[in-house]
C-alpha cells in the first residue's frame, strides 16, 4: 500500500512495476504516445527489456506501407548505439535486439536517450528515430569500499556539533530510484545531517550531539545505510568504527568553500592546476594538516591528484572533452587529531581541436548508368565531428567539382549526387574524393574515395575501320577460299560492343550476292563460294551490314568491292592463216621480191587480259631461216634478203605465238610459202610434192598389207585410221563453236619493221567456217603485188583450171574463193 491507494502491477518487457494507478497510467503514455515532429519519431521504453520486446510500430507511425518497407530495403543505419534495436520489416515494428542498460549507456545524465535512423531506397528516404530510456531500480545504493569499514578518531574533547564528513554512496539509478536518505544506526553520541550538492547528489556529515567520554566509551561502532527511492526501496551499508582521542578540539578549514579553474584537454600527466589551502588552530602535531582527494563517483578521482603537504593539485591522467565537459572532486584536510575539512574544487574543461570529422558511407550506388539525369543521388553519408561550437562545424569538398556536388539533408547527412550527363565511353569510372574539413585552428579533415562504375548503354552503333573495301581474287580460285575480312568496331562495352556481320541481299548478275561470297558472322571474314572466271565477271560488290548486341540493336553498313584479276589460263588462237585439214594455202613469193617484202601477216589473239595477252612471234623452223623473219610484235613475215633462182619453190615456215604470261602459254601456225613468178612452176612443185605424198601413203600401205598376216593387225589399223578422222572432225567442231570472237576479226594497220613507215596498203581478212570444215571459203583482200596459191593434195586438173585460176589472181583487188 502507498499513500493509501491500492497497488497494482503492470506487465511491459518481460518485467513487472509496482505503483500507483496515475504513475502507470503516466508510463503507459510515455511508452505508446509517439512524436513524429519533423520527420522524426521517439519513442519511450524502460531499460533492461528482453531481447525481441516491441518498441513501436515503425510503418504506422510513419505512414508507411509494409510493401513499401520491403520494397525500399528499409533498415537501421547503424550508429554509436544502434546495435540495442531492430527493424523487423515483414511487420514494421521495431523490437529489442541486445540488452539496453540505462546505467551503462548514458551513466548520470537524464534523460537517457539514443537515436539512429532508418533508410529506405528507391527513392532515397531517411528517417531519424530517438528511444528513450526509462530507468527502473536495478540498482541498490553502494559504499566504496563497503568490506572496509571508516574509522574515525575524535578527541573526547571534540565540541557538540562538530562534523565528521561520511563516506557517499553511489546508485546509478536516477531520479527516484537514485539514492534519497541515509540513516544512521541508533547511538547517543552521533546525529547526521544531510547535504544536497548543486547536481543533485546528496552527501551526510555525522555531527557530535553528546560530548564524549573516552574513560566510559573508548571506540564504538556506527551502520550507515543508504537508501534509494525504488519501490521496493534497495539499500546498502558501510560500518564506522570511532576511536576516542585525547584533546583535539579544532578542525582544519580551507578558505574557500567551492573552488572554480579551468584545464584544456589533453593537458599533459604532471601538469599543475590549482592550490587549494586550508588551516587548523590547534599547535603543534594537531595543527599539521595532510591533503588528500576523497573518493567521489566518476573518473574525476584518477585524473587529478595532490600533493598532501602543499595541497597542489595536478593532472594525473587523461582529459577528454568529448567524454566529460566538467569535473568536480572533493578535498579533505586532516589534522593529526583526526579532524576534518572539506572543500570542492570544479574544473571547466576547455575544448581543443583533436578530433577530425568521421566520414560513414551509410548508402552508396555503384555502378550508375550512363542515361542517369543530373541530379540523381549517388550516395549518402554520415559526416561527424566530436569536437563543439566552431571545432564541430564542418564544410565538405569534391574533388570532382564538376559533374558531382554534395547537398546536406538532415543534420550531420549529406547527399552525393551528379551534375552533368555521364558518357561510359569517355569516361567509364570515377574515383572520387570526398573532403570532411572542420573550422577549428588549425584545421581538420579526413578523406574517403569513392570508386564509382558507370554502367553501359547501347547508343554507340559499329564503326568500320574503313568507308569502303576493296579486295582482289585471282581467276580460277579454290571455293572457299578467304578473300579478306572487315572489321568494325563498337565504343560500347560487352553484349553492347559485341559485333555480328551480314550480307545484305543484293544481286550480281541476277544471282544472289550470297552465291559468289560468304560471310562470317563473328569474324567478318569474306570468303569465295566459287570459282571465278575473270573472262565471264570482272568485278562486282556488296553491302555488308555490323550489328552490335544491344536491346535494341544498333548497326552500320559499308560497300565491299571484289576485283577479279586475270590468270594467264588461255592460250593464244590463231585467226590467220587458218589451218586446215584437207587443203594446202600457200602465199606466193615472187623471185622479183626486195628485202623487206610482206610476204603475209599471222593474226591472233588471246582472250586474256594485261599483259597475259601481250603476244609475241617467233620463228621456230623454217625450209631456209637465212630467207624469212617474223616481227616480234605484229606477227609480219618478211624476206631479209633477196629472193634468188636458187631458193627453193616450196617454204615450210613453223611460227610460234607466245603470250606474256607467268608461265607464257603458246601456239604454232604452219605457214607454206611458194617461190615463184608463174603458177605453172608452182603447180608442178606442188603436184610432184603431193604424187611424192601418194606414194609414200602407197608404199605405207603395201608395207602395212605384207606385215598384216594376223587379221587383228588389220583390223587394229583400220580402228586407228577412224579414230584420227573422228578426232579432226570433231577439232574442227570444236573451233566452230568457241567463243573467241574471230568472226570477223579486222587487224589494225601495221608500222613496217623495217623501217620504211607505214604499208601503203591495208590488209583485210575475214574468215568464215562452215559447220564443216572441210568446206570453208576464205575471202581475202590483197594488194595486186601478193599471190596465194591454195592447192587440194589430190589435184589432177588441167592446165586450164590453173590459167584461169591464174586470171583470177591477176585482176587486181579480185577476192579469191576457195571451196
Amino acid at each position: 500500500m502507498m499513500h493509501g491507494k491500492s497497488p497494482i502491477y503492470v506487465s511491459l518487457g518481460s518485467r513487472l512495476f509496482y505503483g500507483s494507478r496515475r504513475q502507470v497510467g503516466l508510463l503507459m503514455l510515455l511508452l505508446y504516445v509517439v512524436d513524429i515532429v519533423g520527420g522524426q519519431i521517439r519513442y519511450s521504453v524502460p531499460e533492461e527489456m528482453k531481447k525481441g520486446s516491441v518498441i513501436g510500430n515503425v510503418a504506422q507511425d510513419l505512414g508507411l506501407d509494409l510493401r513499401r518497407l520491403r520494397s525500399g530495403r528499409a533498415r537501421i543505419v547503424t550508429g554509436e548505439n544502434g546495435q540495442y534495436t531492430e527493424l523487423k520489416t515483414d511487420k514494421g515494428i521495431l523490437v529489442v535486439n541486445n540488452r539496453i542498460d540505462r546505467e551503462q549507456l548514458c551513466g548520470d545524465i537524464t534523460p537517457c536517450s539514443f537515436s539512429f535512423e532508418v533508410i529506405l531506397e528507391n527513392p532515397m528516404e531517411l528517417h531519424r528515430v530517438t528511444v528513450e530510456v526509462l530507468d527502473i531500480n536495478d540498482h541498490a545504493p553502494v559504499f566504496s569500499d563497503k568490506d572496509k569499514p571508516i574509522r574515525f578518531e575524535i578527541s573526547e574533547s571534540a565540541t557538540v556539533g562538530v562534523q565528521f564528513p561520511l563516506q557517499s554512496a553511489e546508485d546509478p539509478d536516477v531520479g527516484q530510484n537514485a539514492l534519497q536518505d541515509y540513516i544512521l544506526s541508533p547511538n547517543d553520541n552521533f546525529i547526521l545531517r544531510q547535504h544536497t550538492n548543486p547536481d543533485g547528489s546528496k552527501y551526510v556529515e555525522m555531527v557530535l550531539q553528546k560530548p564524549l567520554d573516552r574513560e566510559r566509551n573508548p571506540s564504538f561502532s556506527l551502520s550507515l545505510i543508504a537508501v534509494d527511492g525504488g519501490t521496493p526501496k534497495r539499500s546498502g551499508t558501510v560500518q564506522i568504527d570511532v576511536t576516542v582521542l585525547d584533546v583535539n578540539d579544532n578542525a582544519p578549514v580551507f578558505n574557500q568553500s567551492v573552488y572554480k579553474t579551468s584545464v584544456t584537454e589533453n593537458t599533459a600527466k604532471g601538469t599543475s592546476v590549482i592550490t587549494v589551502n586550508a588551516t587548523d588552530a590547534d599547535s603543534g602535531l594537531n595543527g599539521l594538516i595532510v591533503y588528500s582527494l576523497s573518493k567521489m563517483k566518476g573518473s574525476a578521482s584518477d585524473i587529478f591528484c595532490i600533493d598532501e603537504h602543499t595541497g597542489l593539485i595536478s593532472v594525473s591522467g587523461q582529459i577528454d572533452y568529448e567524454k566529460d565537459k566538467k569535473y568536480e572532486v572533493r578535498v579533505e584536510a586532516k589534522d593529526q587529531g583526526g579532524l576534518t575539512g572539506t572543500s570542492k574544487v570544479v574544473f571547466e574543461v576547455i575544448d581543443v581541436n583533436d578530433n577530425p570529422p568521421l566520414i560513414n558511407i551509410m548508402s552508396f550506388s555503384s555502378p550508375v548508368s550512363e542515361n542517369s539525369p543530373p541530379g540523381t543521388t549517388v550516395a549518402i553519408l554520415n559526416i561527424k565531428d566530436a569536437d563543439s561550437e566552431n571545432n564541430g562545424q564542418i564544410k565538405c569538398s569534391l574533388n570532382e567539382k564538376a559533374l558531382f556536388k554534395i547537398e546536406s539533408s538532415i543534420t550531420n547527412y549529406y547527399n552525393l549526387v551528379s551534375d552533368q550527363h555521364f558518357d561510359r565511353e569517355s569516361v567509364p569510372e570515377y574515383n572520387i574524393t570526398i573532403t570532411a574539413t572542420d573550422f577549428g585552428s588549425p584545421a581538420l579533415s579526413s578523406s574517403t574515395i569513392l570508386h564509382l562504375k558507370i554502367s553501359d548503354v547501347n547508343d554507340n552503333a559499329p564503326l568500320f575501320d574503313k568507308k569502303s573495301y576493296f579486295a582482289q581474287i585471282t581467276e580460277n580460285n579454290s571455293p572457299g577460299l578467304s578473300v579478306f575480312s572487315v572489321n568494325a568496331q563498337d565504343a560500347d562495352w560487352n553484349q553492347n560492343a559485341k559485333v555480328s556481320y551480314f550480307l545484305e541481299d543484293t544481286l550480281v548478275n541476277g544471282s544472289p550476292v550470297s552465291s559468289y561470297v560468304s560471310l562470317n558472322s563473328e569474324t567478318g571474314v569474306v570468303s569465295a563460294v566459287r570459282s571465278f572466271d575473270y573472262e565471264q565477271i570482272k568485278d562486282f560488290q556488296f553491302r555488308v551490314k555490323a550489328q552490335d548486341g544491344g536491346s535494341p540493336p544498333l548497326s552500320s553498313n559499308v560497300t565491299v568491292k571484289i576485283l577479279i584479276q586475270d590468270q594467264n589460263d588461255n592460250p593464244p588462237q590463231v585467226l590467220y592463216p587458218v589451218q586446215t585439214g584437207g587443203s594446202m594455202v600457200a602465199e606466193m613469193v615472187p623471185r622479183s621480191a626486195d628485202v623487206g617484202y610482206l610476204v603475209t601477216k599471222v593474226v591472233a589473239v588471246d582472250v586474256d587480259s594485261g599483259q597475259n595477252a601481250w603476244l609475241s612471234y617467233k620463228l621456230q623452223k623454217a625450209t631456209d631461216r637465212a630467207l624469212f623473219e617474223v616481227g616480234l610484235q605484229n606477227g609480219e613475215i618478211r624476206t631479209i634478203r633477196q629472193v634468188t633462182d636458187k631458193d627453193a619453190v616450196k617454204q615450210r615456215l613453223s611460227v610460234i605465238v607466245e603470250d606474256n604470261g607467268q608461265p607464257s602459254r603458246s601456239a604454232t601456225v604452219i605457214v607454206n610459202v611458194a617461190v615463184a613468178d608463174s603458177f605453172p612452176e608452182v603447180l608442178s612443185e606442188f603436184t610432184d610434192f603431193t604424187h611424192d605424198k601418194e606414194y609414200n601413203d602407197n608404199l605405207t600401205f603395201y608395207l602395212v598389207l605384207a606385215l598384216a598376216v594376223v587379221s587383228f593387225l588389220f583390223i587394229t589399223c583400220l580402228v586407228v585410221i577412224i579414230s584420227v578422222k573422228v578426232y579432226r572432225w570433231r577439232q574442227s567442231r570444236i573451233l566452230y563453236h568457241s567463243n573467241l570472237p574471230v568472226i570477223p576479226y579486222y587487224p589494225p594497220r601495221y608500222s613496217d619493221t623495217l623501217g620504211t613507215g607505214t604499208l601503203q596498203h591495208v590488209y583485210n581478212y575475214e574468215v568464215c567456217r562452215t559447220t564443216d570444215s572441210r568446206k570453208s571459203d576464205c575471202k581475202f583482200g590483197r594488194a595486186g603485188s601478193q599471190n596465194v596459191l591454195i592447192m587440194e593434195p589430190g589435184s589432177t586438173g588441167t592446165m586450164q583450171r590453173m590459167q584461169s585460176e591464174k586470171s583470177i589472181l591477176d585482176e587486181p583487188d579480185s577476192p579469191l574463193e576457195v571451196s
